[in-house]
């Protein structure tokens, strides 16, 4: 049986049509059909070697397919966004009412659209409410975002999915900042579990991209031919990047976590020498006991800092030199955002931070330098040096 890392780059053969060590791209849009006309055999629309029109499938989105599900072991089918999947996620399930989180504004967004036009019922998923519980009956639909955006904290799986599954809800997991290999929410009761795969699958900023990960073939299928009705395939040359990414899916993964605890812990062990960070949010600065059991290989890349006025957060970016003052995250370049100008309901003094694939200790002293407020930092700079990276 091959690990992980050999599957991310051998996952696909099978599926290749060519000698190309290099899946080529498969720009076209149709597909000839056979000339024998024994083969032409109506149906097939979800056998991934069974070639019509890219709408429904294509070469390089089924590979994409096979790699993932080599490495996460479920069936699995990919979309043009993260915004795709939910959606797809939504039409899939059909649920009445729906227990969300303040998690991606985006996901918030079409849950609204799903309100204004099918009188879909929402109640907070930290709700505490047993009466707005008794509302998530059978078919319902739970859907848990962890670890959190923009905070990168953490939430108990096995706690929601039992809260889901005793109502007979499904419960689906938005497990965007903490890829494979980090989590498995499957071990902890998810029947659903979602990736903005723009984010560290796509991991080079240069694609959009989403997964949904599903527990049997019969519900692939299913989400496959809403997808063509759905017109939310992914196109040729995104999936050819994504891809390429996956290549060194592991690796990237590996460092970006280990770099982010690094700066969370050296940030948090130095929080006094400045003055100007009020909070800094991350899943290894919690206790709970459920995190050594569901993030076993390091925590999310992914980390957010609160700072004494909304003034100063908007100001720290243009003082990095490392740090683009840009949305997203997951790339091979650490991203810094001033959260509002994305998400309008986050706190003004928040700034979410993606580390990258640098050396973390050139990054802790870009951070360092810019909270210090040019005060004397010569003795935390010279700690930073000594890290073990």
């Amino acid at each position: 049986m091959t690990q992980f890392s050999t599957n991310s780059i051998h996952g696909g053969d099978h599926l290749k049509t060519h000698s190309d060590v290099i899946t080529p791209i498969h720009i076209t849009t149709t597909y000839s059909y056979s000339s024998n006309p024994d083969e032409l055999v109506p149906g097939g629309l979800t056998d991934p070697k069974t070639l019509i029109y890219s709408r429904e499938n294509h070469p390089n989105a089924a590979q994409i397919e096979a790699i993932v599900e080599s490495l996460v072991g479920y069936p699995t089918v990919v979309y043009n966004s993260g915004l795709s999947a939910f959606n797809a996620l939504m039409t899939h399930v059909n649920p009445k009412t729906l227990a969300i989180g303040d998690g991606y504004h985006g996901c918030q967004g079409i849950a609204d659209i799903w309100k204004r036009n099918f009188g879909l019922k929402q109640i907070h998923i930290l709700s505490d409410d047993e009466k707005e519980w008794q509302g998530v009956k059978e078919g319902d639909l739970v859907h848990l975002e962890t670890p959190l955006n923009p905070y990168g904290t953490y939430y108990d799986i096995t706690e929601f999915a039992q809260k889901a599954h005793a109502r007979g809800a499904v419960l689906s997991v938005d497990a965007t900042f903490a890829p494979p290999p980090l989590l498995d929410p499957f071990q902890f009761g998810a029947d659903i579990v979602m990736h903005s795969a723009t984010k560290f699958f796509g991991g080079h900023s240069d694609l959009l991209a989403g997964l949904l990960i599903v527990k049997t073939p019969e519900i692939k299928n299913k989400l496959l031919l809403d997808r063509l009705v759905l017109g939310s395939n992914i196109a040729n040359l995104e999936s050819a990047l994504l891809v390429r990414s996956l290549r060194t899916f592991e690796l990237r993964v590996a460092r970006q976590a280990k770099s982010a605890a690094t700066i969370v812990a050296f940030l948090s062990r130095h929080q006094d020498a400045f003055p100007v960070l009020e909070r800094i949010h991350h899943g290894s600065l919690q206790d709970d006991e459920f995190i050594k059991a569901q993030y076993p290989n390091g925590h999310t890349p992914v980390f957010s800092i609160e700072l004494t006025s909304a003034d100063k957060a908007k100001s720290l970016p243009s003082k990095l030199r490392l740090f683009h003052h840009a949305t997203s995250l997951g790339g091979a370049e650490s991203l810094i955002e001033w959260r509002a100008m994305s998400d309008d309901h986050i706190s003004k003094k928040l700034l979410r931070i993606s580390v990258g694939l640098e050396d973390p200790r050139d990054l802790l002293e870009d951070l360092v330098t810019g909270l210090s407020q040019n005060s004397d930092i010569a003795d935390l700079t010279s700690e930073i040096h000594k890290l073990s990276v």
